[in-house]
């Protein structure tokens, strides 16, 4: 099919939240609290990409994940590069981007043991708008009332370094090996680069673009499939609707009709941009 609207999949985490964005409806009082919704395909494991949401109302753990080459040592299909734009934040919100100064494998080990490694993570103050890539290997950890669309390599390995001290498992053997452990430095990106296309990744893994409301035309290659993402706003597109809090794969040529007031990310794999769309 050219487009198909994904299904959601609700995942209660104990950093996630009740109240959580314009689209989605709340978690009951009483139940748990819901921390990320997935949007998947019919087939979910044969998907490249996967495009989530996160609800935080306290830090996550610091986490990093193995590169394509690290997973295939592991057995695993892929690594996890992925990214986040984030659309609301809490006075004081911070997500964790690599280490103040560079480590070496022993003493990040170390410093996971004897709970001093959140200190000499490197905490970046968010805003809403702001944006961040993490290519896979580097440590990293989201922090409370931020509120993102995450989008990522379709993986679930994650090594968990470190948790605040609490009981849960860790994973130091395979999140030692695969970590980064210099500062962290964004990848350049080439950003807006017509009135309406922003480009907000350009590789290695994926891109992701960001547009303002209006029609236009996409022309995807053969084999490559495009996650619509909106933000904000309604469309159509191959006869399919779609809505904020929604999310619509497409593949081919289509036309994608978005009502003004829209704001959508739009996301593929390849580390080059399709050509430039038409209006």
């Amino acid at each position: 099919m050219p487009a198909t609207l994904l299904a959601t999949r609700r995942v209660e985490k104990p950093w996630g939240r009740h109240h959580l964005y314009p689209g989605f409806p709340d978690a009951p009082d009483g139940a748990g609290k819901v921390g990320e919704v997935w949007f998947q395909p019919p087939e979910p494991e044969g998907a490249e990409l996967l495009v989530k949401y996160l609800f935080t109302s306290e830090k996550l753990s610091v986490q990093d994940h193995p590169s394509d080459e690290e997973a295939h040592k592991r057995g695993l299909p892929r690594g996890k590069d992925e990214c986040w734009t984030v659309l609301t934040a809490e006075p004081g919100s911070t997500i964790a981007v690599g280490p103040k100064r560079e480590m070496t494998k022993d003493e990040l080990r170390a410093s996971a043991l004897d709970v001093t490694l959140e200190d000499k993570l490197d905490w970046r103050p968010v805003k809403a708008g702001d944006f961040l890539y993490c290519p896979s290997g580097t440590i990293h950890a989201i922090g409370g009332g931020i509120t993102c669309i995450e989008v990522q390599q379709n993986s679930d390995t994650t090594y968990r370094l470190y948790d605040y001290g609490s009981d849960r498992e860790l994973h130091l053997d395979d999140g030692v090996a695969v970590a980064h452990l210099t500062p962290y430095r964004p990848i350049e990106s080439p950003g807006q680069v017509s009135p309406d296309r922003t480009i907000l990744v350009e590789g290695p893994k994926f891109v992701l673009e960001r547009w303002p409301g209006g029609d236009r035309s996409v022309a995807l290659p053969d084999g490559r499939t495009g996650w619509l993402v909106p933000i904000r706003g309604e469309g159509v597109v191959a006869g399919v609707a779609w809505k904020a809090g929604e999310c619509v794969t497409v593949t081919g040529s289509e036309r994608i009709h978005a009502s003004a007031d829209a704001d959508v990310l739009f996301a593929y794999t390849g580390d080059t941009r399709i050509g430039e769309t038409a209006s």
